[in-house]
């Protein structure tokens, strides 16, 4: 099979390896010859296009052609530009609510149930800067603190979130930069956290706890640097007593129906849409046909396959909430000057993704077919099981560091070109296609390129599920192994 049509309705194919300038490639009871070399994960017209009509992929537009197109020939962005424009009304036209069955619902994976009922599928020790200028304190503290954990059987690692903020902001960004940081004090997938501050920052003790509210002083320390006169020794005093309280938990059997997953992808190329993200999309509805959770974000790359998510909500109140969450971050361009479609990314276009659209109907198909139940702000935490929607950018390192914040016990990140991006959370890189998957072993945790070599998307699904059982269970990330733990804040006003 050397190309791929996606849907009966397209006018494009999909090449599924590189093509030769008169070759000969069949599609169904069809036949095509290719007029120029074209890479594999582009698009290759089925049939001749005028100039301003429609490319169709995924069944839907993905923009139009700029000049005439023959049959065989290559469409990228030399001939093809996108039909999007600014901020835009919608009108709520609800799809059937769909519902996946599945045998995986009786599933459970070994996780650690917190004190207050939530559970984690890590249970480490976090040190949380408040401020830039404790970051390398508590990169020292939790270096020395690792010689403790031989002792310590239960706990799994101790990590510090260093961040370039906390200080020296304004309005929202200073806010969010708190509301970040109070999440992962709250995650569970922590067992204990030192929060550790210097003592004259915007973001210091006093006023990060009112912010926090009610929290356990055996599993959440405090410690203001400049109040020390040794914030080392001191820090170090703290996490033997932390340690201890995190020592106190154990792996427990808990249902599938617990976990809550955030879906990313990053780097994507032409098989995108085609292997990776709907396999992510069939583990999504199926695990919240189980009783479970799933979060998508990446706002602009909803631009293009907005309505397809908006006629997914549960009700109007859902819609307006997407339609707001589309908007907003359309003005948000707009207050830049910068333009809403400038995307796909070089890496993307070099991979066969050509306009914003083809990029969405490809991306947004992580979010499976399930009910929209409820869109969340940045910095806002997961309250309703099912699929939601969440307000971040589609930079990975803001986008996955907002997932596990939301209280996503790991992220799913599809991607066809490749990155060694981990955040708090395990971050599980899922490739598009297998040559991806055998060239950076180090990097990738999954092959969907299985869908293009035959394999069925449900058995894909299922040897998916108990991937991710295993991880929920206990089992490292390629991310992980190589410690690659990183946060990034979302940032849009003034630093002073």
């Amino acid at each position: 099979m050397a190309i791929l049509v996606i849907h009966e309705r397209d006018n494009v194919a999909v090449t599924i390896s590189d093509i030769k300038k008169g070759e000969k490639v069949a599609y169904g009871s069809s036949e095509l010859t290719a007029l120029e070399n074209i890479d594999k994960g582009h698009k290759i017209a089925l049939r001749d296009i005028e100039a301003g009509e429609n490319v169709i992929k995924y069944g839907f537009a993905i923009g139009k052609t700029n000049t005439p197109v023959k049959a065989g020939q290559w469409l990228h962005t030399h001939n093809v530009k996108t039909n999007l424009g600014e901020v835009l009304d919608y009108q709520y036209s609800p799809d059937p609510v769909y519902h996946e069955v599945s045998g995986q619902c009786g599933k459970t994976f070994r996780g650690y149930r917190r004190d207050d009922g939530t559970v984690g599928i890590r249970n480490e020790v976090w040190i949380i800067p408040t401020v830039s200028c404790v970051n390398r304190a508590a990169q020292l503290i939790a270096k020395t603190a690792q010689a403790d954990l031989a002792a310590l059987p239960n706990v799994d690692g101790i990590y510090e979130f260093t961040h370039p903020y906390g200080c020296s902001q304004l309005g929202d960004d200073h806010r969010t930069t708190r509301q970040i940081l109070i999440d992962l004090v709250n995650h569970p997938n922590a067992g204990a956290v030192l929060v550790l501050g210097l003592g004259c920052e915007n973001n210091n003790i006093p006023e990060f706890k009112a912010a926090l509210g009610d929290y356990d002083p055996e599993r959440v320390k405090f410690l203001v640097a400049q109040e020390v006169g040794d914030e080392i020794a001191t820090g170090l005093e703290l996490m033997e007593e932390l340690l201890q309280h995190a020592n106190r938990y154990s792996r427990t059997e808990c249902p599938v129906s617990e976990l809550v997953v955030g879906l990313k992808c990053g780097g994507s190329d032409g098989f995108s849409g085609i292997t990776a993200n709907p396999l992510v999309g069939s583990f999504s509805d199926v695990l919240i046909g189980c009783g479970g959770s799933t979060v998508l974000t990446e706002v602009p790359e909803m631009f293009g396959a907005e309505t397809i998510l908006m006629n997914r909500a549960r009700d109007e109140q859902v819609f307006d909430k997407t339609v707001k969450l589309i908007n907003d971050f359309k003005q948000y361009f707009k207050f830049h000057n910068q333009p809403v479609y400038e995307n796909p990314s070089p890496g993307n276009k070099k991979g066969g993704i050509t306009t914003l659209e083809d990029k969405s109907l490809g991306c947004t198909q992580k979010g499976g077919r399930s009910t929209v139940v409820d869109v969340l702000d940045y910095g806002e935490r997961v309250s309703i099981k099912g699929l939601n929607l969440l307000n971040g950018p589609g930079n990975d390192a803001v986008a996955c560091t907002v997932l596990a914040a939301s209280g996503c016990h790991m992220v799913l990140f599809t991607t066809g070109r490749g990155t060694p991006l981990g955040t708090a959370v395990p971050t599980i890189k899922v490739a598009t296609n297998s040559d991806l998957f055998q060239h950076k072993q180090n990097w990738m945790d999954f092959d969907a390129g299985q869908l293009l070599a035959g394999k069925t998307m449900a058995d894909v699904t299922d040897e998916f599920f108990d991937y991710i059982i295993a991880v929920a269970s206990g089992q490292e990330t390629k991310a992980e192994k190589m410690g690659f733990r990183e946060i990034a804040i979302f940032k849009t006003g003034v630093t002073l």
